[in-house]
């Protein structure tokens, strides 16, 4: 509760600590998310309880929704996926010519079209 009301106060380290929980949680650094926590050592007992094999903090994932539905991940992918894409259209946008609008031949370029 403390620290929700530093929150709410606006005091920058909190904002700054919390911040940072959530890059590593976003980012699946255990140990972050672990040593960020009010409790590390509570936290990491969580966490083992679920998944105990070492290899879990090196996951993508956590025992809430598992590998297959982790929101986290599936937005990562969403993002890589429209960064792609975004590059792609980049390309194509500047072998076109890097024209906003491009006039077709016999048509009237729609900057200079008269107003009726």
């Amino acid at each position: 509760a403390a620290h929700a009301a530093d929150l709410a106060k606006g005091h920058p380290a909190a904002r700054e600590r919390d911040d940072a929980l959530s890059r590593a949680r976003f980012e699946f650094r255990w140990r972050d998310q672990f040593n960020l926590s009010l409790d590390p050592e509570t936290a990491e007992k969580f966490h083992d309880q679920t998944l105990p094999a070492d290899g879990a903090k090196l996951a993508h994932f956590c025992s809430m929704c598992g590998p297959k539905f982790c929101s986290m991940e599936i937005t990562q992918q969403i993002r890589d996926y429209a960064r792609s894409g975004m590059a792609e259209k980049s390309e194509e946008f500047l072998k076109q010519g890097a024209e906003i609008y491009k006039v077709e031949q016999g048509s009237v370029d729609p900057r200079i079209a008269a107003d009726d």
